[in-house]
């Protein structure tokens, strides 16, 4: 079995851009999991957005 050393997958956090600047109440976010050595930047990503119900630009803000 291999030995598992320093763990470079960690959990984000990727919110909707555009819900924001619609002044609609609540939040589109999803959680998911990156290899931050692969990819220091931050992600950009199309998600669907219940609220606005259209495939929108979701940031990673953490």
């Amino acid at each position: 079995m291999a030995k598992k050393t320093k763990d470079a997958r960690g959990q984000v956090i990727l919110e909707c851009t555009e819900h924001k600047a619609s002044g609609k109440p609540g939040t589109s976010r999803y959680i998911t999991t990156k290899n931050k050595k692969n990819t220091p930047e931050r992600l950009e990503v199309k998600k669907y957005n219940p609220i606005l119900k259209k495939m929108t630009i979701h940031k990673e803000i953490k």
